[in-house]
């Protein structure tokens, strides 16, 4: 009996220390206690589809800026579509066309025509997607939810100001330019207004759709009639390039010529002591792409954003080239 009584005994103690000894483990609830997630901490960054369309991938301009745009976009985890028009207004529109067909969050546009383009934007608009309006503005701006791009009038004014300082007594303007984009249409306005009254007379002009081999085709028939140009104006750096090469064969030696954008190629004269080019209003690509990826993710977002943003450019010539170096865009 006793040992019975010992046996209950024991198994009794052993129950109450296996109790103790999970209990100890247990802790209390503010040793233990589980966090609660944040949704909006562990909510992931919504990815989104963009297009991207430009008046021509054969600029490097457009090429730069598709790069940064791409990178930007894809470091958030969304995806770039890009197409090129290759200066054609109705390709341009037809792409647009299947971009939206084939599901599209926003776009990134730089019209080959400012009037033209509005039947894709017409159409983008009814599907509902963003339009982020980049470096040369659309005439329809109703249509766009926010533009951003150089200060395109300044930059002509820059060159304008520059050549009276050079030519002071006035001279004979060459000016080439590209009708249908707002961009080169605002620098050469700036231009004009610049050296208006000063003394300058406008002895041939030509519309080259803002294509170096244009250019160069319109200066040779204008050069041929015209050996004692002063300067020319050019709406981009492509349409300096090729107004120089016709200036070259044309036996120019005393010419001024005047780019818009500040590419690699166009500095890499400017470092040359018998070149013609005179200098450019530079702009950067690279920053206007980083730009229009933030605005365009705001507005995806539904975060505030600038509707209209327009960005500095400044003056490049033989005196200050080596800072912004010749191998890349600044």
């Amino acid at each position: 009996m006793k040992k019975k009584i010992f046996s209950i005994f024991l198994v009794m103690v052993l129950c109450i220390g296996m109790t103790a000894g999970c209990k100890k483990n247990v802790g209390t609830s503010q040793d233990n206690a589980i966090a609660e997630e944040d949704d909006d901490s562990k909510e992931e960054a919504k990815s989104y589809r963009f297009g991207f369309s430009c008046i021509t991938m054969e600029n490097p301009y457009y090429i730069t800026l598709e790069q940064a745009l791409r990178e930007a976009v894809e470091a958030q985890g969304s995806t770039l579509v890009t197409k090129d028009p290759a200066l054609n207004v109705d390709t341009q529109i037809e792409q647009i066309h299947q971009m939206i067909k084939d599901g599209l969050d926003a776009i990134f546009l730089c019209p080959v025509s400012r009037d033209a383009i509005t039947p894709a934007l017409e159409e983008l608009k009814e599907a509902d997607v963003k339009i982020i309006n980049i470096d040369t503005e659309v005439k329809d701006t109703d249509y766009i939810d926010a533009y951003i791009g150089s200060d395109n009038k300044a930059a002509g004014q820059l060159c304008g100001e520059d050549l009276i300082q050079q030519s002071p007594d006035g001279g004979k303007i060459v000016i080439l330019e590209g009708l249908t984009q707002n961009s080169i249409v605002e620098r050469i306005t700036g231009f004009e207004e610049a050296i208006a009254g000063k003394g300058f007379e406008i002895v041939g002009r030509a519309d080259v759709s803002g294509d170096l081999n244009e250019a160069r085709e319109a200066s040779n028939k204008i050069f041929a009639e015209n050996k004692d140009v002063t300067a020319v104006m050019c709406g981009n750096d492509q349409i300096a390039l090729g107004a120089l090469v016709a200036a070259r064969t044309a036996g120019l030696t005393d010419v001024k010529i005047y780019g818009v954008d500040g590419s690699p190629d166009l500095k890499k004269e400017l470092q040359k002591t018998d070149s013609l080019i005179r200098g450019t209003s530079a702009q950067s690509p690279i920053k206007l792409g980083k730009e229009s990826a933030k605005i365009g993710f705001a507005i995806l977002n539904g975060d505030d954003y600038e509707k209209t943003t327009y960005l500095d450019v400044f003056f490049i010539d033989a005196s200050n080239v080596d800072m912004y170096g010749v191998d890349g865009w600044q």
